[in-house]
């Protein structure tokens, strides 16, 4: 959620957004998870997934760096024009009645994004992975402060200070990475009012008895109020994932290709109601005039397989160090690295090409040509940081980066044209 802070708020306390702050402590957890799975001969990762979700969530944060919240903008016209008051943002109270009121915001959102199929093209992407771990709390959409906005305006109506609103869905957010876990069991009575790691393996299973469920973010009561709750049995295991799965680790078409699917049903209807219609339907709706055409295969848990091509440890390598990269420069951005926004956007835009090249190899697939062009950009964007009079050691880093992704891109092609001929 992007947001802009009215007048009213700018000389009262900063908004705190914990994520940013939090991200060292998630990536410590992954590691700590790992290791206690392999420990306990339960590792509940695989590098290429685990991957994937993490550049989601790197896209995700890329992001909001580029795009322009609209949003916010609405926000900060309410919170200054429309508030009905303004609550007091020193007292207790406030806080605490924003925090449950952001979940309940939360819980509509949650739900209707599984619903109805424009929500749920900006939300699918969280629940694509068929692993359950710390990983996957990280995968992330990267088109859902598009539309998602709408469900939080009540905040702002009713007086809650925005500052209050920033902190409080930051806090929400830290508070659901824990719960993304299969090693945590049952934990008795907080199952009763929290949202826990049982509780919400059923969110994220594809099982029928399972499916649209669970959709709190802190609070499961809400679940239990409205008639949404479902308790995790020992004797249905959960099968995570989507239904029609993904079959590719390429994070842009996770986030694009329900967005694609309703273009094809608005394209394929012969109905205008049945066309306009189509990016609000339910998410399990075909359009009448040709649902004929259309058949959906009965989703088996007996029979699902894991979409999990085999890498070699040498692809799987390259594809670790490319996310490291990744990971260091998204933090260098996000600490207020001076660019121009047109520069921002060219290194956004590079980030995620590169995410799309490493899937290729993510996928089990062959990458070299999608390779040399990509580095065939960096050369490209190190003439232009010299030209641009950028800082000079981030330029020699950027060509030294390429000089090293060729070397082991030459070693790589070489060990697979050996590895092919025994």
């Amino acid at each position: 959620m992007v947001l802009i802070l009215s007048d009213a708020d700018q000389c009262s306390l900063p908004p705190m957004d914990y994520v940013v702050y939090a991200v060292p402590f998630f990536l410590v957890a992954i590691v700590l998870e790992i290791s206690y799975g392999i420990f306990k001969n339960n590792n509940t990762y695989r590098l290429n997934d685990a991957v994937s979700s993490l550049f989601m969530g790197s896209l995700r944060t890329l992001n909001k760096l580029v795009v322009i919240g609209f949003g916010g903008y609405v926000f900060a016209a309410i919170e200054t024009h429309y508030a009905l008051w303004r609550m007091d943002i020193n007292s207790w109270v406030t806080w605490v009645f924003a925090f449950i009121a952001y979940d309940f915001c939360y819980y509509w959102f949650h739900r209707i994004s599984h619903e109805r199929q424009i929500f749920w093209a900006a939300h699918v992407a969280h629940h694509q992975s068929e692993d359950y771990n710390l990983s996957t709390a990280l995968r992330q959409t990267g088109t859902g402060a598009l539309i998602t906005w709408v469900f939080f305006m009540p905040l702002f109506w009713i007086g809650v200070p925005s500052t209050v609103i920033v902190s409080v869905a930051s806090l929400n957010l830290i508070y659901q990475f824990w719960v993304h876990s299969e090693h945590i069991p049952k934990l008795g009575w907080v199952e009763v009012f929290f949202v826990t790691a049982s509780n919400h393996r059923v969110h994220h299973a594809q099982n029928d008895e399972y499916m649209d469920k669970n959709y709190g973010g802190v609070f499961i009561l809400w679940d239990r109020l409205f008639g949404t709750y479902k308790e995790e049995e020992n004797e249905i295991p959960c099968v995570y994932g989507i239904r029609g799965p993904l079959k590719t680790f390429n994070p842009i078409w996770a986030n694009l290709h329900i967005y694609v699917k309703i273009l094809k049903e608005i394209i394929a209807a012969k109905d205008w109601k049945e066309k306009f219609y189509a990016p609000f339907a339910r998410t399990s709706w075909q359009p009448q005039s040709v649902s004929s055409q259309l058949v959906k295969e009965k989703f088996n848990p007996a029979t699902f397989t894991k979409f999990n091509p085999q890498i070699s440890l040498i692809k799987g390598g390259y594809a670790f160090a490319q996310l490291l990269v990744l990971t260091w420069l998204g933090f260098m951005l996000l600490e207020g690295a001076l660019f121009t926004y047109v520069q921002l956007c060219i290194i956004v835009g590079m980030m995620a090409f590169t995410m799309y090249c490493t899937s290729l190899w993510l996928d089990g697939k062959t990458g070299f040509v999608m390779e040399i062009i990509r580095l065939s950009g960096c050369i490209f964007l190190v003439a232009y940081a010299y030209k641009a009079g950028l800082a000079q050691s981030l330029a020699t880093g950027l060509f030294i980066y390429a000089l090293i992704n060729l070397a082991y891109l030459l070693f790589m092609c070489r060990y697979e044209v050996g590895a092919s001929a025994s």
